[in-house]
């Protein structure tokens, strides 16, 4: 293995079998044949990649691509089917929530424990032992069970654990998601300060904020396979606007990736008896290019495009909805409340939402679309319709950049 690279990882695959129906007895092997029936499911399909000493690398992707096993894999929870995996030092992980943790005994017996599977003698946890509890803020509840914790406290205790065993490399699977928004923040940090000092990291989130912000380089692994790899922000935009346009497929019914002026019946079973259909939504920039990436404050373009039953119509309204990831509603609005009347709907046509400035915070988010009628009959509604992602213009040590001027006088 070159000296440069803590992990290198070559022509990987791994396929598990999956039972149609799996029994739990001998008896049941003997007298049912289903029960013996499998397929060989392969998730990952020669993946091969390298990480350099002190690089932090993000792996995203759906889910269900392989991104998860990949993980287990470097940590030798699974080994391959094929394939070589080479690790250069010392490996701390954090793939399961609570993994390693004996729910009958206290956090402090399970912070000795854990950081044993991670290779440190008792002398080693004794002198850190402070330092873990006071990063997981669980001093007053250290003594107790963990099976009386919550899982944000579960996730505390796991990474203080995980960040004090002076690893070389530091594997991570979506455990950031947990926690309250301060011990988040301070997760982060303690990243970034780890990352400072060397240790190689790997993480696996569906967050893309998250990706851009510790990562210098990020994997998109889609269907087993390693589609694209480079800088995060280019690699997570065009990750996005492949996510976005497979969910409007699934959405509205396109029958093309790329066909763009497609009314497709929409998919939704509880719209079944309308004829009014909201069939495809979409961003777009200032250029009036379709994006599922947005800079904070750009102007931006929400196009409906609709096919509609004139007969259903009464005065028909038009709602939205921004969303943050977390559920949070961030805007809302609808034609009524703009006292905007007599939309002139045709049987197919499209509708503009022009916006002067996104000002929404960095981010994923999604946009939820109603027609209804002014006497409150719903004729469709597009949850979900349109995601994309907000970010802001960072400079080399993570500090936003804002255009300016200097003026002096003397």
């Amino acid at each position: 293995m070159e000296e440069t690279y803590a992990i290198e990882v070559e022509h990987i695959s791994k396929h598990f079998k999956v039972f149609l129906d799996k029994g739990h007895e001998i008896k049941d092997y003997v007298t049912s044949g289903r029960r013996r029936k499998y397929e060989n499911r392969e998730v990952l399909k020669d993946i091969s990649f390298k990480v350099k000493k002190g690089e932090a690398i993000g792996l995203i992707g759906h889910n269900g691509c392989g991104k998860s096993t990949t993980l287990k894999l470097l940590t030798k929870i699974m080994y391959p089917d094929s394939g070589t995996i080479t690790m250069r030092g010392r490996v701390s992980s954090l793939i399961e929530l609570g993994a390693g943790f004996h729910p009958d005994m206290s956090g402090r017996e399970n912070i000795y424990i854990n950081a044993s599977i991670f290779g440190l003698t008792k002398k080693e946890i004794d002198r850190r032992l402070d330092d873990i509890i006071a990063f997981s803020e669980l001093e007053e509840f250290i003594d107790n069970p963990v099976r009386t914790y919550s899982s944000g406290m579960y996730m505390r205790l796991a990474f203080a654990v995980a960040i004090n065993v002076d690893a070389d490399i530091l594997l991570i699977d979506e455990i950031l998601a947990v926690g309250d928004v301060n011990f988040q923040a301070k997760c982060f940090n303690r990243l970034r300060e780890i990352k400072a000092e060397g240790t190689t990291i790997v993480i696996v989130s569906h967050s893309m904020s998250q990706i851009e912000q510790i990562c210098d380089r990020c994997i998109w692994i889609d269907e087993g396979l390693v589609r694209e790899e480079g800088a995060p922000t280019t690699v997570d935009e065009h990750y996005l606007d492949y996510m976005g346009r497979k969910n409007s497929q699934m959405r509205f019914g396109e029958k093309k990736e790329n066909e763009q002026d497609n009314f497709g019946q929409s998919t939704k079973s509880d719209n079944n008896r309308r004829n009014t259909r909201i069939t495809r939504v979409c961003l777009c920039d200032r250029e009036g290019q379709e994006k599922s990436r947005f800079r904070c404050g750009e102007p931006v373009q929400l196009r409906i495009e609709y096919q509609a039953d004139l007969n259903e119509l009464n005065n028909p309204l038009i709602g939205l909805k921004f969303i943050r990831n977390d559920a949070l509603v961030c805007y809302g609005t609808n034609t009524e409340r703009e006292q905007i009347k007599n939309i002139p709907f045709h049987e197919k046509g499209r509708l503009f939402c022009n916006i002067e400035k996104l000002n929404l915070t960095p981010g994923e988010y999604w946009i939820d679309i109603a027609f209804r009628n002014y006497d409150m009959t719903m004729l469709d509604y597009a949850e979900k319709s349109c995601s994309f992602q907000m970010y802001s213009t960072v400079n080399e040590i993570g500090v936003a950049r804002l255009d300016h001027t200097w003026e002096f006088e003397g």
